[in-house]
């Protein structure tokens, strides 16, 4: 089968500008009449947020260290349905965790045989941007990079400088040029754009995007790059054979040797249960393919909120089999969180009763006693016996490799877990038991002391977030915990 054009857009470093740029020709080409399947490089919520509600469609994410390849190139193949499709790398095209890049930006460029334009941010610089993309174009030369968008220009003179530089000494065209902006469309929280649920006026942001890409850029010679594109083989590898045709992704093995609860498959129960996922501004985080997952193992999902008025949502709690709690930024909503009395409560009402519950980051700190911010305390539903404060600088952030150690109602003992962390929040007081955090960390930071994964009867919260495409007996153990509740 053919996959649809495509391309990535991919920079030097992060910062340079290859977000707003991804939106604004993806809005650009949607305005056109054309349909765009989004992607997005790497582990992010927000971007992957952005590029969906410029695209109309739901972006989903390529990650080659939390998916093995197989699966990276059946999603690839599974939702690149549109005219075009565009993935946005992150950090630096060649950034990764090792000396090789194994999960860079450019490894995936040529797992999928796609093109990449180069996004340069060119403040206080000409020809050594020149130097700094012939090296790129050296470095791996089975990367095919087709062009360049020259960002944050000072002005014409600038920009015909660069543009003779680059065409001249690395004989790639430059494809558009956008000058320095005075106007701030896209906030910056934390690492990233600020998430769209949070403000009314991100289409108005995306519009903006749109007229810059179309004033700025030179969208048929993207398109054109696009189209150019190798055909994609049913095999996993990249051909030109059309008659191939890629499997539907459920036939896709998904076996693992550590499956949670291999004696009897959740397809052979024929309860349907009944699983809540909240979500709203302040719980927005979730992999698409997560709650697909879900789906697929036949749960009906309903959607909660502790921002709703209280009172109004508290049955359906109690109806609920099973809890799944994302990542966000309570913290930027501690207030509402914490007036939300009846629903706080009957949470805890329902952990202390056995309701399974898996948590993640925001998640997690929802189930805490209390948030401190700006030295005032905000209490949450009490579940777990932490309380968190925050820092001005990350205090986890990266990918996580983690071992269960200990027993919990969703992972097998010995399991390696492989995800990602990212968050602000610290913790100021533990008042649990250290033989309740049943993760110890290979990778990265964790909840404290080198451990994470608080378990607590059937309750389960990380820091960790894990997608079900590298993790498919996730979803399995979430369904059977509501079944069996």
């Amino acid at each position: 089968m053919e996959a649809c054009p495509r391309l990535i857009i991919s920079a030097l470093r992060g910062g340079a500008g290859k977000t707003v740029l991804s939106i604004g020709i993806i809005a650009a080409w949607k305005t056109s009449g054309k349909t765009i399947s989004p992607f997005k490089k790497g582990p992010d919520y927000i971007d992957a947020g952005w590029l969906s509600l410029a695209a109309g469609e739901t972006c989903f994410n390529l990650d080659t260290f939390l998916i093995d390849q197989e699966h990276i190139l059946s999603s690839f193949l599974s939702h690149s349905k549109g005219d075009i499709a565009v993935i946005e790398g992150n950090r630096g095209l060649y950034d990764g965790i090792d000396t090789e890049g194994a999960t860079s930006t450019a490894e995936l460029a040529k797992l999928l045989k796609t093109p990449v334009i180069l996004c340069i941010d060119c403040t206080k610089s000409t020809r050594t941007m020149a130097a700094a993309v012939l090296g790129c174009l050296h470095f791996d030369p089975d990367v095919d990079i087709k062009g360049v968008i020259l960002n944050r220009i000072a002005g014409p003179r600038h920009e015909m400088n660069l543009r003779r530089n680059i065409e001249h000494h690395c004989g790639i065209p430059v494809m558009g040029a956008v000058p320095k902006l005075g106007s701030q469309n896209f906030p910056e929280r934390h690492m990233g754009l600020v998430p769209t649920p949070e403000h009314e006026w991100a289409k108005n942001s995306v519009d903006a995007a749109s007229l810059i890409a179309k004033k700025y850029l030179d969208l048929d010679a993207l398109a054109r790059v696009a189209f150019e594109a190798s055909i994609y083989a049913v095999s996993g590898k990249l051909s030109q054979n059309p008659e191939s045709e890629s499997p539907h992704p459920e036939a896709i093995s998904t076996e693992k040797k550590d499956r949670v609860f291999p004696e009897k498959p959740v397809s052979e129960i024929r309860k349907k249960p009944i699983i809540g996922i909240v979500r709203d501004s302040a719980f927005q985080f979730y992999y698409p393919e997560n709650i697909e997952s879900l789906y697929a193992l036949d749960a009906e999902l309903v959607f909660v909120s502790p921002l709703s008025p209280s009172g109004t949502q508290e049955q359906e709690l109690r109806n609920l089999d099973a809890l799944y709690i994302g990542g966000g930024f309570p913290e930027t909503h501690a207030e509402e969180l914490a007036g939300n009395v009846g629903f706080r409560n009957e949470l805890k009402t329902l952990a202390e009763n056995g309701l399974p519950i898996y948590a993640e980051c925001g998640g997690l700190m929802y189930l805490g006693v209390e948030l401190v911010l700006d030295g005032k305390s905000y209490p949450m539903t009490g579940v777990l016996p932490v309380i968190f404060g925050f820092s001005k600088k990350p205090q986890g952030h990266g990918y996580t490799v983690l071992s269960v150690e200990g027993k919990n109602p969703y992972f097998k003992v010995g399991t390696e877990i492989r995800g990602h962390e990212f968050h602000y929040s610290k913790v100021l007081e533990w008042r649990g038991n250290d033989k309740d955090l049943v993760f110890s960390m290979k990778r990265g930071t964790g909840f404290i002391n080198n451990r994470d994964g608080i378990c607590y009867k059937n309750v389960l919260a990380t820091y960790t977030h894990i997608h079900a495409m590298g993790m498919p007996f996730w979803a399995e153990a979430v369904v059977r915990n509501a079944i069996q509740k």
